[in-house]
């Protein structure tokens, strides 16, 4: 299977980003890809630098216009995409929600943020309600979502830093974790602090890879996003997306200068023949792990 990650700037104006994205959709559907995925929150700027009420006014419900417009690409395309949604689920809850379009245009499922951080620069819990632990059918908030071409393990963001997040994707059967991305450097960091920023977020997803015998997409936003506030420099997002087969091994990479389409052909029978020569799985030993139930260990 061909699968894509798009990679692009952002713009305050919602059809102009949402116009860069379905170019750079059409791009990688015209190039082979049957599974497209775009970055986190690429429909505006990445608004979370400042606390803002009237930035409320940019959330949609789902069904809603960004999702009606994506939903008409994945149908016109014929290809499974996945979104990002400044998601308004009723007056005072609003998620950071990735959607999941199915061939035929239909929503294959949602995954609300569940991790959500709190940072200079990434005030995300002012806008953004965590996601559901429990869905009302009982299942894990970290469940994967059945389309056409496999289980999709979507998680978003901050929770690529959470190796439980990427297990429990794994252990309900997801075929690929996939991590819509809006992360990038304090421009007044050093060139060797944003090295060692960016090497740990590349590392840390190949670790979910490895761990779990599990493919990772990782589309990321690029370029330099002022602070509305003028209190800081604003971020430089630093691109870099990628996609790594279920050894960690980088199918294909992005660099940080600009919009990117990347692409790679995923071998469907890699996981299994991986996991049964390295059986994590098997040998975990769940009657030892109680204590991660537990904030902290006492």
């Amino acid at each position: 299977m061909k699968l894509a990650a798009i990679q692009q700037s952002c713009s305050d104006d919602k059809e102009t980003s949402l116009a860069k994205s379905e170019t750079l959709v059409r791009q990688a559907a015209s190039d082979g890809a049957e599974l497209v995925v775009l970055q986190e929150l690429h429909a505006t700027s990445y608004f979370c630098q400042t606390e803002d009420t009237s930035v409320f006014e940019l959330a949609e419900p789902i069904p809603g216009p960004t999702s009606e417009r994506l939903g008409d690409l994945a149908r016109e395309l014929n290809i499974v995409l996945v979104g990002s949604i400044f998601e308004r689920r009723m007056n005072g809850v609003y998620h950071n929600t990735a959607v999941v379009f199915e061939k035929d245009g239909s929503i294959a499922g949602l995954y609300r943020k569940m991790h959500i951080p709190d940072d200079p620069g990434f005030y995300e819990k002012f806008y953004f309600t965590p996601g559901d632990a429990e869905f009302n059918n009982g299942s894990s908030g970290f469940s994967p979502i059945q389309t056409s071409v496999g289980k999709l393990g979507v998680l978003v963001c901050w929770d690529q830093w959470y190796p439980e997040a990427a297990r429990l994707m794994a252990l309900a059967g997801a075929e690929i974790l996939i991590y819509p991305t809006a992360i990038g450097w304090d421009v007044t960091d050093s060139r060797e602090e944003q090295a060692r920023q960016l090497d740990a977020w590349i590392t840390v997803q190949r670790g979910h890879a490895v761990a779990n015998n599990l493919p990772v997409i990782a589309p990321n936003r690029v370029g330099s996003e002022p602070d509305p506030s003028g209190h800081s420099e604003g971020i430089r997002f630093w691109g870099n997306s990628f996609i790594c087969g279920p050894q960690g091994e980088f199918l294909a990479r992005a660099d940080n200068t600009g919009d990117s389409v990347i692409s790679a052909t995923l071998d469907r029978t890699r996981t299994e023949s991986v996991r049964r020569i390295w059986p994590y799985l098997r040998d975990r030993r769940i009657d030892a792990y109680r204590d991660l139930l537990k904030r902290v260990r006492d």
